[in-house]
């Protein structure tokens, strides 16, 4: 098939005006060009498409069928030029953002809130998975953007930082009153305690458990959970020692409904942010960065 697109264009318009005059005046090309364009096409398609009289051309049958064709194709076209149009001028797009449950319910949801403010129209899906997953989705461009914690080698992904968390251990004072009653007041809590942390598919438990062993403390006593939301919980209830991301219980530190336990040595923050494919910046990816500034005062 050595014909192209122009070729079908100029068909087109030529059938549709049924005047090669008119044609030309529409395409802003000259009479003997479109002349020569169709007679290639023709050539090509080994069928005439038009019959020529004094009034103009006349669609033959084979030119008929194919203009029914290209008249689909030439309107989809027209439909998908609007609605890039309407995309640019009212801001229609499709976000998808990949984050863990609890870095979207303690991070993203401000942003969301004063991005659906500003860009009511872009369409948002939200793929609630694990951090390692995310970032393979990314890597794969099956999602837009990523809220994770920066990994210590993020190429090829770019990364935007939102906020830096302090992993600490917590508890209730009555779990811990009881545990020194029962242990004596030098008790080392990591082999007496109950120590709650996330599960080891978690990136955060590894990133805990590389903390651990560089600091030779191994827990005796260990409760595994799925979720950030239930080891807080657990530990609010007096349940054990909990590694928690401190900025999510802020609060109940205030309140004194968990005591921050002291360490040796603290463990290093961590920055959480958006992280996202350098090829794959859309008008709706920029659209939420420039909403980022106007919600990051929101996250205290």
């Amino acid at each position: 098939m050595d014909h192209n697109l122009s070729q079908y264009k100029i068909f087109y318009e030529v059938a549709k005006a049924g005047n090669i005059s008119r044609a030309a005046k529409e395409l802003y090309i000259s009479q003997p060009a479109i002349s020569k364009s169709i007679s290639k096409l023709e050539d090509s398609l080994e069928v005439p498409l038009f019959t020529r009289n004094s009034r103009g051309v006349q669609l033959t049958e084979e030119g008929k069928l194919l203009y029914n064709h290209t008249k689909a194709a030439f309107e989809e076209l027209s439909r998908g030029e609007l609605e890039l149009k309407r995309v640019k001028d009212f801001n229609i797009g499709h976000l998808k953002i990949g984050v863990s449950n609890t870095l979207c319910k303690y991070i993203l949801l401000p942003y969301l809130k004063e991005f659906i403010e500003k860009y009511p129209h872009i369409k948002i899906s939200i793929e609630s998975q694990s951090t390692s997953h995310t970032i393979t989705m990314l890597e794969q461009q099956r999602i837009d953007l990523g809220l994770i914690a920066e990994p210590s080698n993020r190429r090829p992904l770019l990364f935007q930082p939102v906020m830096d968390v302090q992993d600490i251990f917590v508890a209730t004072k009555p779990y811990l009153d009881n545990l020194y009653l029962r242990e004596g007041p030098d008790a080392d809590l990591f082999q007496t305690g109950n120590i709650l942390l996330l599960d080891k598919n978690n990136m955060t438990r590894k990133y805990i458990d590389e903390y651990l062993n560089e600091n030779q403390i191994v827990p005796n006593q260990l409760l595994e959970v799925t979720t950030m939301d239930l080891l807080i919980e657990f530990a609010k209830i007096g349940l054990g020692i909990g590694c928690v991301i401190k900025e999510f219980v802020q609060e109940e530190l205030d309140r004194g409904d968990l005591v921050q336990i002291p360490m040796e040595t603290a463990i290093k923050k961590r920055t959480v942010g958006f992280a996202y494919n350098p090829n794959g910046l859309s008008t709706a990816m920029e659209n939420f960065f420039d909403a980022m500034s106007g919600a990051g005062s929101l996250l205290g």
